[in-house]
């Protein structure tokens, strides 16, 4: 049975400043909120500092058919010659049972009437909705996921003042509507929807999204990006984009002449805390050890600055104020005894987790679960499989280089499928059935 026509639209069942990160969170159990009811949180906060959220659909109008160009244009770079550990299609991996991916979901699902896209972009954010406009550009139709918080973390600040294009600031969520509203002028298909399990073993590639709806695609853009790792604290989560901040970069600006609290003691904390003395009268780091993890070079700096002052042996046990952070309140691990920090800004530099847990077993990463891929390029080692943002760069994590990798992603796909024509369904089954055949027979 054909699947599913390919390349049409479907209606989407779809303060203080933040961090100006690309922190997608797309894989994580964030509760689900739309950019458009994000920014209008950013503008009109509660008493408590919760940012109010409501279920709003997108609906995407159909569009004209078009089809992906069949090669890729004279004057345009080819794809990258690979490394031998980038072009294979194979999962990670030695091999071991450990290293094998879960395809039990998989199991009974029926893939004959699954809709099959040209390109599914998963995660939304800075790099998503970039590839998204980019891919649609190209006529490859793509279909974008969004996750469970539409929009990624850009939707949970409120000024953003460091992205090119807007000289005035601009708030996050509006800065998300602006990307999405872009990328769907051109076509692209947004919806709502976490996809939960992949199976990259051939093409087309196979999507289960929110553990029941299958999905198939010829080529597959991941831009899931990177958590904050935070406390966990009640009022740290809720006064987050008000004076609780994971990245000094995007927001040190916002604190001039006023005290700050960091908590962490590696080598990113100490980064940090020299970067917020900049604008901060005092930073004051609080670390649960006598100790730094940090790297020799970067302690004598931050040590040998004035206005860092170190808490040593203790931990946050609360974040104050109403609006916004007025305080924090510290525990001496060893004595016990419990004081009060007065400070305008709370900074959690305890390192990012990478929402890529779903693509373990397929695909390449480092020991932190960041996506190898090749050098000056989106490729991963699975062919027609590209990684973008936070997902794949641990080091800079901003909106403008998220949204620069989601357009090398896109340009990679396109180039990569102009010399890779799409495999149907239907064919890919018909070479199974016929393989099963031929091994009744011999046996």
């Amino acid at each position: 049975m054909e699947p599913a026509a390919r390349g049409k639209s479907h209606a989407g069942g779809v303060t203080r400043p933040g961090a100006d990160c690309e922190t997608r969170g797309h894989c994580g159990d964030a509760a689900t909120r739309s950019p458009r009811s994000r920014a209008e949180a950013a503008r009109n906060p509660s008493g408590d500092g919760h940012l109010r959220s409501s279920a709003l659909s997108f609906v995407g109008g159909d569009h004209p058919d078009r089809h992906p160009p069949h090669s890729a244009p004279s004057d345009r770079r080819s794809p990258p010659r690979l490394p031998r550990d980038f072009s294979h299609g194979l999962p990670a991996g030695n091999g071991s049972r450990a290293d094998r991916p879960d395809l039990s979901a998989f199991e009974g699902v029926d893939f004959s009437e699954a809709e099959h896209r040209n390109v599914i972009i998963i995660g939304s954010g800075p790099a998503g909705f970039t590839a998204a406009l980019y891919a649609a550009r190209a006529n490859l139709e793509p279909l974008l996921f969004q996750g469970p918080e539409a929009g990624g973390q850009l939707v949970t600040t409120t000024d953003v003042e460091n992205y090119p294009g807007f000289p005035d600031g601009v708030l996050g969520p509006d800065m998300m509507l602006k990307f999405e509203a872009q990328a769907k002028r051109f076509g692209a298909d947004v919806r709502y929807g976490t996809v939960t399990t992949v199976d990259f073993s051939k093409r087309p590639f196979r999507l289960m999204v929110d553990g029941t709806k299958p999905f198939l695609a010829d080529a597959v853009i991941i831009s899931t990006g990177a958590s904050a790792r935070y406390l966990g604290l009640e009022n740290e989560k809720r006064l987050l984009g008000h004076g609780v901040s994971a990245c000094a970069t995007c927001d040190g600006a916002f604190f001039r002449d006023q005290k700050l609290a960091l908590v962490g003691g590696g080598d990113t904390a100490m980064e940090e805390s020299l970067f917020l003395t900049r604008f901060a009268t005092d930073v004051y780091v609080i670390h649960r050890r006598d100790s730094l993890r940090a790297s020799k070079i970067m302690q004598d700096r931050a040590k040998a600055n004035q206005k860092i002052h170190f808490i040593w042996d203790t931990v946050v046990e609360d974040v104050l104020g109403e609006k916004e952070v007025e305080g924090v309140v510290l525990r001496n691990l060893k004595t016990g005894e419990t004081s009060t920090l007065d400070v305008g800004g709370f900074f959690v530099a305890i390192g990012h987790k990478p929402n890529t847990g779903i693509f373990k077993g397929w695909l390449d990463m480092d020991e932190l679960g960041y996506i190898r891929t090749s050098p000056d390029s989106t490729y991963t080692n699975i062919a027609g499989v590209f990684a973008s943002g936070d997902a794949q760069d641990h080091v800079y994590r901003q909106a403008v280089t998220a949204a620069g990798t989601g357009c090398m992603a896109a340009i990679d796909a396109e180039r990569w499928l102009a010399e890779n024509p799409p495999v149907e369904a239907s064919e890919t089954a018909e070479t199974e059935s016929r393989a099963r055949q031929g091994s009744s027979t011999r046996s």
